[in-house]
């Protein structure tokens, strides 16, 4: 059986990855941790990685409070992700909660609540077969906080629904 060789990573020179990244940045909004994930892909040497993203940051590419406000405000429309979901996921990608509390500034309270409204209604109506309220209540809260949404927000839905 022949062996292959195995498979070098080509390194880049800082201009190319310079130039891959701004294309990269420059496509999506994206966090320090993207970038410096990206770099280690690129097979860009460890020595280069601030002075490239120092560059990125000077040359607005990157722009971790713009990231945040695009990440929270996308999760929350299109994913209909609540705060505590968002917050968890920008932390896991290192942004720092200055950041985070800007991007949760892009979510609108009235479009939050009506959000959270519109889950529970159509959880609960999914529950129609469910007789015990109790396992209905428990399967409904289990789905909104996995979802991201806070227990304060959640518990006031019940009272209105005497299904």
């Amino acid at each position: 059986m022949d062996e292959k060789p195995p498979i070098s990573k080509q390194h880049l020179t800082k201009d190319q990855a310079l130039q891959k990244l701004r294309h990269y940045c420059a496509y999506a909004e994206r966090c320090h941790s993207d970038v410096v994930n990206k770099l280690y892909d690129l097979g860009v040497w460890r020595k280069e990685h601030d002075e490239i993203i120092a560059t990125l940051i000077e040359e607005n590419y990157l722009n971790e409070e713009r990231f945040a406000k695009s990440f929270a405000g996308g999760h929350f429309r299109t994913k209909q992700w609540g705060k505590n979901k968002i917050i968890q996921a920008l932390k896991q990608k290192g942004v720092s909660p200055y950041c985070i509390k800007a991007g949760l500034k892009e979510i609108d309270e009235d479009d939050y609540e009506q959000t959270l409204q519109k889950l529970f209604s159509r959880k609960w109506e999914s529950l129609k077969g469910t007789s015990n309220r109790f396992a209905k209540m428990k399967k409904a809260t289990d789905y909104l906080l996995q979802k991201g949404f806070e227990s304060h927000l959640i518990q006031p839905l019940f009272k209105a629904s005497n299904d």
